[in-house]
């Protein structure tokens, strides 16, 4: 039976997803200390946290079966993405879950910042009347900056634009035909700090957007800026923005999150009347709770039952019609990766995979991380896998380089891997069948057609009579069956390469036996 284990508060509705799956048991262990969270990690198959439980480099390393950890929110801050990735652990998060109640909390914030909302409401609490102190600004014709225009980001524009709002827009991935069709104008973040009357950010936090509002950013943004941050903590220097609040420059802040949480008592934030602060409440709706919930379920099941990976930080996302069309060349992948690893000499400096065809309109990122597994995993065996493969390969030094060409070739659809060794530089070619079955149809200068499963024999030979036959006598003699040819050549009684697939593995002594042959010149044995 494969065991779950949720750390964390999950709603009734995300636990009986687990529960309504016969292969899946699930055990609720709420509030565990790091120590015991440990001691029974080794269990367990899945594990599945919202914030509060850490999952650090010493959980994962204690943990012995894990394959799936699922974070039931967005951000993974709780989670050592590097040592799960390192061990081959999918780690998956529900971006979608609390998209809708973070931009609704987001556009609340901005609401009470122009309205004075949460000040007035404690002056009232306090039995006063002051009209006159919590004046307002409209949003009609304001500029709305947004740094950071994914799913919450678009969410937040749509709201803007319906109360009247310009909106620009900063995201260094997003296309100027995208932002158009929404009806937002694509902007260099410069631009966005100094136009703006309000902004807002809605990028993850990693080394580069750290602080990425500072004092030099408050320095370009127009004097009584209105500054909003439901994202991550840190995305904006909590330090920097009290120094822009008192210097007038930040007519006013709302702030859901902070760099370090809960906010300290004496944080200078919780000083400044125009300073609105929330204790990170961006995903805290029913509506959100039950929706992450179900997600996160659904996609840790999934994980553990093969039906698909979704939603992974170190494993490429896929919808369900990309399933269905990748997975055929994801298997290709493999077998070409596996193949190759196994005929080339030398010491890899350099993979160079290249795609052509229909399939270039795909995200291709699967089959690529396919074919890293299968090249490593001769070397590396089970320590390799579809998470951890291209991390492996950055680590030994190897470069990997990827090119697409939508044009059609010789074939619809066409893998090209290209191994660079200390030695030599080999070229493997590969396609699918009509039935999609994988097909290897050139190796160098060589066409064939070969079907690479299974115990195969690679031969480089002369091209002379006489070859099918004396292997074919040897092969019978010790009762290995051939289960099928592939032959290439590219003139008569030149140089030429045989691929036999057999039944049985050919020990030792036989291959001795076939390098004894007439005509031959190499032979390898290749197992996939």
């Amino acid at each position: 039976m494969i065991k779950v284990l949720v750390s964390d508060a999950l709603s009734q509705e995300g636990l009986k997803v687990f529960n309504d799956s016969k292969e899946l048991t699930v055990d609720v262990k709420t509030d565990l200390k790091p120590e015991a969270l440990k001691e029974i990690i080794k269990d367990y198959d899945a594990l599945v946290v919202r914030s509060a439980t850490k999952v650090t480099k010493e959980i994962i390393q204690a943990a012995m079966k894990l394959k799936v950890i699922g974070r039931a929110g967005v951000g993974l801050d709780n989670v050592d993405l590097e040592a799960a990735t390192a061990k081959g652990i999918i780690v998956m998060n529900t971006p979608a879950g609390n998209t809708i109640s973070t931009a609704e909390h987001t556009f609340s914030m901005i609401l009470t910042l122009s309205r004075n909302i949460a000040q007035a409401n404690a002056s009232m609490k306090k039995g006063e009347w002051k009209r006159s102190k919590f004046m307002g600004v409209e949003l009609y014709n304001k500029v709305l900056g947004i740094v950071g225009f994914g799913r919450i980001g678009s969410e937040v524009a749509k709201r803007a634009l319906s109360f009247g709002m310009k909106v620009l827009a900063y995201d260094p991935f997003l296309s100027a035909k995208v932002a158009e069709s929404i009806g937002v104008e694509i902007a260099e973040l410069k631009k966005v700090l100094q136009e703006a009357d309000y902004i807002t950010v809605h990028t993850p936090l990693t080394d580069e957007t750290r602080h990425m509002i500072s004092d030099k950013e408050f320095g370009l943004m127009k004097k009584n800026v209105r500054i909003v941050n439901c994202a991550r903590g840190g995305i904006i220097d909590e330090l920097a923005l009290v120094r822009a609040v008192k210097d007038g420059k930040v007519a006013g802040a709302a702030m859901d999150v902070f760099e370090n949480e809960p906010l300290a008592a004496d944080s200078e934030l919780l000083k400044l009347d125009n300073v609105v602060t929330t204790p990170h409440l961006g995903a805290s709706t029913e509506e959100a709770q039950i929706n992450v919930a179900i997600e996160v379920a659904e996609i840790v099941r999934d994980a553990l039952l093969g039906k698909g990976i979704r939603n992974a930080a170190n494993y490429p996302c896929l919808d369900a019609e990309a399933c269905n069309i990748l997975n055929p060349y994801i298997n290709l992948g493999e077998k070409l990766g596996m193949f190759a690893a196994q005929l080339v000499e030398g010491r890899f400096l350099e993979l160079v995979i290249s795609y052509s065809g229909q399939i270039t309109k795909y995200n291709l990122s699967p089959v690529t991380m396919a074919l890293v597994k299968g090249i490593l995993t001769p070397i590396l065996q089970d320590t390799v896998n579809f998470v951890n493969g291209i991390s492996l390969l950055k680590e030994r030094g190897i470069k990997l380089l990827e090119s697409k060409s939508g044009q059609e070739g010789e074939f619809v659809n066409l893998i090209q891997l290209e191994i660079k060794t200390d030695k030599e530089t080999k070229s493997i070619l590969g396609t699918l069948s009509g039935n999609k079955q994988p097909r290897i149809v050139k190796i160098d200068d060589y066409y064939l057609d070969l079907y690479p499963v299974g115990e195969m024999i690679f031969i480089r030979n002369l091209d002379k009579p006489g070859l099918i036959g004396n292997l074919g006598t040897l092969m019978a003699k010790n009762k290995i069956n051939i289960a099928a040819m592939a032959l290439g050549r590219n003139k008569p009684g030149d140089k030429a390469i045989s691929v036999w697939s057999v039944d049985n593995q050919v020990s030792p002594e036989i291959q001795d036996k076939i390098r004894e042959l007439e005509n031959i010149l190499t032979v390898k044995i290749i197992r996939t």
